[in-house]
């Protein structure tokens, strides 16, 4: 059966929420930010400053120097969390496979083989639309296509109001002439590699096969292939349940760019997630590190664990890759979050040389040890001395 995604996209979530209670609002540039903060930083934008550019993360004194006429409002996150769950209100009597952002104004709904009792999923989605538009007074962008990726892709392309669709087996054709940009699923530094080849759109980088973008992006490679070609196999998750990611942070009480410092609280860090995957029986395939400075900008950069672990002595060495990428600034860090997710079950695949299965043994013995002797005379029995 053909599957049928739906994405719906409240364009600047906040902004919108806030133009309903206050319509005096409408066209005028409008700034969410906690303005009494004293790095306050920009929390959402409407369109007008946006074109401005002001942007998500920048300095609040930055911004209003950019649009010295925009209102400037405080963040009332109660206001967009009942707004969110509003919208999935509406949504539900349609499918019980709805994702939702955390209160950004998306949903992902799966109405794949519900057109018999409530019609086309175009139908589907033009009715919902004019719902929420009639009901709570928003106008989400709307997009119907047979995956997540090309759905999400569709709906970039007519904000921040309006409807795309793609039928099945469309999807490498609608996404063809489309900067590479607004794909979903290729990074940053994917970007930057491609221009130096002076590849900028998505038909240009289809038409290379996987042993071409192989040479250049090694183990990115798969995920670039599939991504520019519109497949995509994620599942829309139920109603309230998101993709399991663990995640810790340490706030410095001084700023600090000292490496010895970063690496013993990442270290505590890595321990914490550590301990969480082991007892929840998962390992991570991926561990993100987020570097807040002290001038309020913020850098996130990911590595990947090959093969999936919760041994800390590996995450350490991933997460260490991933700080490498992170820490390009001389400007002192004011808060090391570390993110593990891309959770799965630990692999049960054996180790092919017998040097590495004695490494793997080893690390897998010591971290062991150290869980049995945290057990029973208490976490702060036992310390790595990295962490002294």
């Amino acid at each position: 059966m053909e599957r049928a995604i739906i994405h719906l996209n409240v364009a600047d979530f906040a902004v919108a929420v806030e133009r309903v209670i206050d319509p005096r609002l409408a066209g005028r540039p409008v700034i969410i930010a906690p303005g009494k903060a004293s790095r306050a930083a920009v929390y959402d934008m409407s369109d007008e400053a946006y074109r401005s550019g002001i942007r998500k993360g920048m300095l609040l004194g930055r911004a209003v120097r950019l649009r010295r006429d925009a209102a400037v409002i405080v963040p009332h996150m109660d206001r967009y969390d009942r707004a969110m769950h509003a919208l999935l209100k509406q949504a539900l009597p349609y499918s019980p496979l709805i994702e939702s952002g955390p209160d950004d104004g998306h949903l992902f709904m799966d109405v794949t083989g519900t057109h018999r009792l409530l019609g086309p999923p175009v139908d589907i989605a033009w009715r919902l639309h004019r719902q929420i538009k009639n009901d709570l007074g928003l106008n989400p962008i709307w997009s119907v296509a047979p995956n997540k990726l090309v759905a999400k892709a569709a709906s970039r392309l007519v904000k921040p109001v309006g409807e795309y669709i793609v039928a099945s087996g469309d999807e490498s054709r609608a996404l063809a002439p489309l900067s590479l940009c607004l794909v979903p699923g290729i990074e940053k530094a994917d970007l930057i590699r491609l221009h130096e080849f002076n590849l900028t759109h998505v038909f240009q980088v289809a038409a290379l096969s996987l042993t071409q973008l192989e040479m250049p992006f090694g183990r990115r490679a798969p995920s670039i292939y599939k991504a520019v070609r519109g497949i995509d196999g994620s599942p829309v998750l139920p109603v309230g349940q998101s993709p399991p990611v663990i995640s810790v942070g340490h706030e410095f009480s001084e700023d600090t760019n000292d490496a010895p410092a970063l690496e013993r609280h990442m270290y505590r860090l890595v321990e914490q997630a550590g301990h969480s995957l082991r007892k929840r029986c998962l390992a991570a395939r991926r561990i993100g590190i987020c570097l807040n400075y002290t001038d309020g900008k913020r850098c996130i950069r990911q590595a990947r664990a090959r093969p999936a672990t919760a041994n800390d002595l590996d995450l350490f060495e991933v997460a260490g890759r991933a700080l490498l990428a992170a820490w390009k600034r001389r400007v002192r860090i004011r808060h090391l979050a570390l993110v593990c997710d891309g959770l799965v079950f630990p692999p049960a695949q054996m180790a092919l040389f017998e040097n590495d299965r004695q490494h793997r043994e080893k690390r897998a013995g010591v971290v062991g040890a150290m869980d049995a002797v945290r057990h029973r005379f208490g976490p702060g029995a036992i310390h790595m001395g990295r962490t002294l």
